[in-house]
């Protein structure tokens, strides 16, 4: 292994598939409701024996996701319209790629 590869050990280490999930929904430019993202993921995961509440299965995910894209500064967490600190909010959240 040469010093660059050392260097940074995770970049041949795959993205979750959630994160590609989030980022699409967010490509559009507006806030995005994790609900919404996560009834997509269900969209087109889940079998269609599936009860219609799947899409709660994958809400953790959406959320742990948006926490480490929020950290990294990929995108922010907007609780009651203001931007929210990842590592403490409560409640009802949307998503939206970070504004300049």
């Amino acid at each position: 292994m040469t010093e660059q590869e050392n260097d940074n050990p995770k970049k041949d280490i795959p993205e979750d598939p959630v994160v590609g999930y989030i980022m699409n929904a967010l490509a559009s430019g507006k806030d995005v409701s994790p609900r919404d993202i996560a009834q997509k993921i269900a969209a087109d995961r889940a079998r269609e024996s599936a009860p219609k509440d799947i899409w709660r299965k994958y809400m953790t995910a959406v959320r742990q996701q948006a926490i480490h894209l929020a950290r990294n500064g990929r995108i922010e967490i907007i609780r009651k319209g203001e931007v929210a600190n990842p590592n403490d909010f409560k409640g009802l959240y949307k998503l939206r790629l970070v504004r300049n």
